[in-house]
């Protein structure tokens, strides 16, 4: 079995027990992701991790069952009281095996979960995006993807956070000031690390710069098969905050912090091979965009609402979904324009690509890949024609949703979430969703106090 070295590098054929014989540490973390992406995992003795590798590990299926903040949901068929929260199968995917840099480099291995028969768990976000694929390769096509985000970074630790009542976050550099330098140096020692310690982890950073906004950064992370970006992607985000607070600063992927700010976005670059070549460039054509290319688009133009809470899975999600900061609004496509949903990036046979520009940072990376490719797919097996709706004839474009309650809708109505994401994924994401915006319906607001409480 393969598995990757501290570097992320492929090392040689051998059991993953092994593998880990000579390692210095007693222990080895593992971690699997919730719905909201968020991973949650533990620490186990090296005699339980080589007990697992052969007989399988479980976890709690409360995993699969509550919301970011613990609560468990009440409205779920699945999982919930009413089945005593028993423990689920996981698969430990060794071939993800690398060591912890800032952890006195502790191996760290990505798990999965599965049925009691071994199956691919419905409900996991993984397993989810690995359904996909696999009906991507029956095709005969395979998917390299590469993801950006952008996100915040405040000089504030989980307690100062506390104990402002969540209100009023201090940015760790001011102002408006994209590609800076300057402000980039001014945290020079926690950017430094960041690309060292992501680099040693086996996260492939291509790029990383200021935003435009106090204290955001955008980072880029290298092209490849879209399971290993989308592992990549959930380890740099909860890499990045463990980084974060060794230097007093907390960074966020929230969708939108300020009305005044620009949002932070997780946009998903997509391109498909035969093994060979890059199925979306042919230089006989305008831009050199193939055919196959022409219906993927068509494919997510049509159905990119109807995956909504898979791109924008939070109340506050919709948020940055306004006129005037970047964020696409409209189903709408156009040749190297970033005001678009989706962004054609011409770039000959080799990076010929599709950006999907909806999902926010705040999506679960495996579930945000998994929509875009569903959509784009849907569109070739259906032999979908590309329209003419471009970022110039905007009045015909089909709008995003505007809430996630609107989103939810969408979603659990679609025939083509079902078939591509499984019945009862999206009847148990539905409901997860549905209990958020119950959630937000009995908050009582700042904005609300400040609006109403004096003059009413």
């Amino acid at each position: 079995m393969a598995y990757n070295d501290a570097a992320g590098n492929a090392a040689s054929e051998t059991e993953p027990w092994q593998a880990l014989h000579d390692d210095r540490s007693p222990f080895i973390k593992v971690a699997i992701t919730d719905l909201d992406g968020v991973l949650r995992g533990k620490y186990l003795s090296k005699d339980k991790a080589q007990s697992s590798a052969r007989a399988g590990l479980g976890f709690c299926n409360v995993v699969l069952g509550w919301d970011v903040c613990d609560s468990p949901f009440t409205n779920t068929e699945q999982t919930g009281w009413h089945t005593g929260f028993p423990d689920a199968g996981v698969h430990l995917d060794w071939s993800s095996l690398r060591h912890v840099p800032w952890d006195n480099n502790t191996p760290f291995v990505l798990g999965e979960f599965v049925e009691k028969d071994g199956t691919p768990h419905s409900l996991c976000p993984r397993q989810v995006l690995k359904r996909v694929l696999s009906r991507v390769k029956e095709r005969g096509y395979e998917v390299l993807c590469g993801v950006e985000f952008e996100w915040y970074n405040f000089a504030e630790s989980p307690k100062s956070w506390n104990d402002k009542n969540g209100v009023a976050p201090e940015p760790i550099t001011p102002g408006m000031f994209g590609y800076s330098l300057l402000r980039t140096n001014a945290n020079g020692a926690f950017v430094r690390t960041l690309l060292d310690e992501l680099r040693a982890y086996g996260i492939p950073v291509e790029g990383l710069h200021t935003e435009t906004g106090p204290g955001v950064y955008e980072v880029a992370l290298a092209y490849t098969t879209a399971l290993r970006a989308a592992d990549h992607a959930v380890l740099f985000k909860a890499a990045t905050k463990e980084i974060g607070h060794r230097f007093g600063i907390m960074p966020s992927f929230i969708a939108k912090w300020n009305p005044q700010l620009p949002g932070c976005s997780g946009h998903v670059h997509q391109s498909l091979t035969d093994g060979n070549s890059n199925l979306f460039f042919d230089g006989s054509r305008p831009h050199g965009i193939s055919r196959l290319l022409e219906s993927y688009i068509a494919g997510q133009l049509k159905y990119v609402a109807e995956f909504g809470p898979l791109f924008w899975p939070n109340v506050n999600s919709y948020k940055r979904l306004v006129d005037g900061f970047w964020a696409p609004l409209n189903a709408d496509w156009g040749v190297d324009n970033r005001t678009a949903s989706l962004r054609v990036i011409p770039g000959g046979k080799h990076s010929t690509r599709l950006e999907t520009r909806c999902p926010g940072a705040d999506a679960n990376p495996y579930l945000s890949i998994a929509a875009s490719i569903a959509a784009g797919m849907a569109g070739i097996e259906q032999g979908l024609a590309i329209n003419d709706v471009t970022t110039r004839d905007r009045g015909q474009s089909q709008r995003n949703p505007r809430t996630l309650d609107e989103a939810t809708q969408r979603f659990a109505a679609s025939a083509t979430a079902c078939d591509w994401l499984g019945e009862r994924f999206v009847q148990h994401f539905s409901a997860t969703r549905r209990w958020e915006w119950e959630q937000y319906q009995m908050a009582v607001t700042d904005w609300e106090l400040k609006r109403y409480l004096e003059i009413i």
